[in-house]
């Protein structure tokens, strides 16, 4: 994995990851897997002079200034990605709560969102060509943006519905069923093998949820429905992406996403919202239109997206699972302390339960990752390894 090579008195060490990409594209993971094997090396320098190389590592084994760089720039994504997640689901509960804003029109809300990050999108894309596009023909676009598109447009729907009857605190606990509902609805498309201890795994977190539940101060019945729909519908969704879009070779970054899937989701949502939000708004002064409050909170819910963009680029899954692991305790203190919400000791047992669980889920599905390119490259040659030491070889044979 690290080769040291000195050259011109200059000690060099070569990096070679290829089976493990998940950790070549993360500098956390990369830094502590260097400590891990060179604890003895100087990570700082003690006095130096300005140097001018371009190697990862420089003289002495210490780290270059760009992957310190580069750590501090993903901690700063990390950082950035929490509070805008952080920001955006606030904001929401405050417009949405009839106790705070006082505007319960969830279907109106998830329909102004769309509307700006859609707009914002087509800008990032076809004006200021700042995302590369995605070639879609139109016949893929209806059999699998689409479907995408209807199953977004009722998470988003319903999970903005669950604000007006829940607390913020609960949602979070509630949201932790996500891998239950994933896992699940995998094993059903036969996307995911199913495993007697992963699902044994699956009960004990729906079980830590379940106790949540069970202490929660403000328990409400349909809103629980709206939250758990919105979970089926989240989990359903990100399946179908792996079966209508991964399978064919197509990605899609969260830009890209609101492109293609945003016009859709408002489609979807103009049917509803004529019937059952627009009758309501007709009649009452709550059709005017606050253009600091929305339009705040639509470029919060944009720049959520933009970070999520910048975030994968720069780390990598395991991180931003750690980061949403950060963000939701962080919720659960602020419902707690500053929203006022009750959150009783049953709740943080209930919760502290299924954490452990979804903890252990994220890793093992990391180890099984792992474990699974690591077999793909069993008796290929190291391309990396072999063009570093072709490299070597090519300067030793000039000296």
């Amino acid at each position: 994995m690290f080769s040291p090579y000195i050259h011109k008195n200059q000690f060099y060490i070569f990096i070679s990851l290829p089976h493990f990409p998940t950790i070549r594209s993360d500098p956390f993971l990369l830094f502590f897997l260097f400590i891990h094997h060179f604890p003895h090396l100087s990570i700082f320098p003690k006095t130096r002079k300005k140097q001018h190389h371009n190697t990862t590592m420089g003289k002495g084994g210490s780290l270059s200034d760009n992957v310190i760089k580069n750590i501090i720039l993903s901690y700063t994504y990390v950082c950035i990605w929490i509070f805008l997640s952080f920001t955006v689901i606030v904001y929401n509960k405050y417009i949405l709560d009839k106790k705070l804003y006082n505007w319960p029109f969830p279907i109106s809300l998830t329909m102004i969102h769309m509307s700006f990050c859609a707009t914002l999108a087509f800008l990032l894309i076809k004006v200021f060509k700042f995302v590369e596009p995605v070639s879609m023909s139109r016949e893929l676009y209806l059999s699998s943006a689409v479907p995408i598109g209807a199953l977004y447009s009722l998470s988003l729907w319903l999970s903005n519905s669950a604000y007006i009857y829940l607390s913020v605190s609960f949602i979070q606990m509630l949201k932790a069923l996500m891998p239950v509902a994933v896992y699940s609805i995998g094993v059903l498309f036969k996307k995911e093998t199913f495993k007697t201890d992963t699902m044994v795994n699956m009960i004990s977190i729906s079980f830590g949820v379940a106790i949540a539940a069970y202490g929660e101060a403000r328990f409400d019945s349909w809103g629980v429905m709206l939250q758990l729909g919105a979970v089926a519908f989240e989990a359903t969704r990100l399946v179908m992406i792996q079966i209508l879009l991964t399978s064919k070779g197509i990605t899609l970054n969260p830009i890209t996403s609101l492109y293609y899937v945003a016009p859709c989701c408002l489609v979807f949502l103009l049917v509803p919202w004529i019937f059952v939000e627009y009758p309501v708004l007709k009649d009452t002064s709550s059709f005017d239109f606050d253009f600091i409050i929305f339009g705040t909170n639509s470029f919060c819910a944009f720049a959520l997206n933009l970070a999520v963009f910048l975030l994968v680029g720069k780390t990598s899954a395991l991180t931003m699972n750690v980061a949403g692991v950060v963000k939701d305790w962080l919720l659960i203190a602020f419902s707690w302390s500053v929203i006022k919400d009750t959150v009783t000791p049953i709740n943080l047992f209930g919760y502290g339960v299924a954490f452990l669980g979804v903890a252990y889920y994220n890793h093992a599905k990391l180890q099984a990752l792992k474990a699974k390119e690591a077999e793909k490259k069993v008796g290929q040659a190291d391309e990396e390894g072999e063009r570093l030491i072709e490299e070597r070889q090519g300067e030793g044979s000039v000296k």
